[in-house]
């Protein structure tokens, strides 16, 4: 079997629509050192790590062949798609192009159907750069193991975070974080979404990400008393104190949910300050006793 023939069934049976330098090196590595593709063999004549050449060979050979081409929205040379791959969404091709991406927020909450507003951007969460440099530290082990240090020795591609500002005409909002979400993968995707749990966090973490306050007060109005058992499961395990406040507030009197956690988180308040239900809205003089919390959604 040629190597390009192996390539090309390879990547027709990914699940994306694009891929980036860095997986199609690997690909081309691991075809390399297998010297076979579902048994079959492949033509290489050399026991030779592949290099910097072999790879833009390879890559060439997919272009001219019409397998892949470069995708507009991203640098040149970092991200290609992947030619007769059809429908796939937004998200998921920023969840391909960084593996440690999920979509999260107004993004969110449209996948889980708890908004009626369509999202005119996609908004995706992902470790700030220094958690990002330590994971993809680790996943570079992780995909050569016992080759990471021949990878490095012939200058082959890093893994590293590939800047975009839009993906097929939908603007991106990236908002970088010190804490890695709680997110589920979607089966048959590359798709990785905020869990309900984490999305409600996020409202309030960030109502102006989520549609705004209002908003999120209408949310939780609508769908908090479904989904309390997982609210109240992530925010007891990742939110913060003022965050348990925000949160506290939003299922009592909103959602007009009881429960034992709840009342716990009372022990957070702060008597005599001034803590607002929207971070980054103005104080408001309407004020919740129990919570001492400023109720500014104007």
């Amino acid at each position: 079997m040629k190597f390009t023939k192996a390539i090309t069934l390879f990547l027709g049976n990914l699940d994306q629509s694009v891929i980036t330098d860095y997986e199609l090196c690997g690909i081309v590595v691991n075809l390399f050192i297998l010297k076979k593709f579902r048994g079959e063999p492949i033509n290489i004549r050399t026991n030779r790590f592949p290099d910097r050449g072999d790879y833009n060979k390879k890559l060439k050979d997919l272009i001219n062949s019409g397998v892949l081409d470069q995708h507009r929205d991203f640098p040149k040379g970092r991200v290609f798609q992947i030619i007769g791959k059809k429908g796939y969404e937004a998200g998921d091709i920023a969840c391909s192009v960084d593996p440690f991406a999920y979509v999260s927020h107004l993004s969110a909450m449209a996948f889980h159907g708890i908004t009626d507003r369509i999202p005119n951007m996609l908004f995706i969460s992902s470790p700030d750069q220094n958690y990002w440099s330590k994971f993809a530290f680790n996943k570079m082990r992780n995909d050569f193991k016992e080759h990471i240090d021949d990878y490095r020795i012939h200058n082959l591609p890093k893994l590293g975070k590939i800047r975009f500002r839009k993906i097929n005409n939908y603007p991106v909002v990236r908002i970088s974080s010190i804490h890695y979400g709680a997110f589920k993968a979607v089966t048959g995707r590359r798709l990785r979404v905020a869990t309900i749990g984490r999305t409600f966090l996020d409202m309030v973490r960030e109502p102006g990400s989520c549609g705004g306050i209002r908003h999120v007060v209408d949310v939780f109005e609508e769908f908090g008393d479904k989904y309390q058992n997982l609210i109240i499961g992530e925010v007891e395990r990742h939110g913060n104190k003022i965050e348990k406040i925000r949160t506290g507030y939003l299922l009592e009197e909103i959602s007009k949910v009881k429960d034992d956690k709840i009342e716990k988180w009372l022990e957070c308040v702060q008597r005599g300050g001034s803590r607002k239900l929207d971070p980054n809205e103005e104080y408001s003089s309407i004020y919740n006793e129990r919570w001492c919390l400023s109720i500014n959604l104007d």
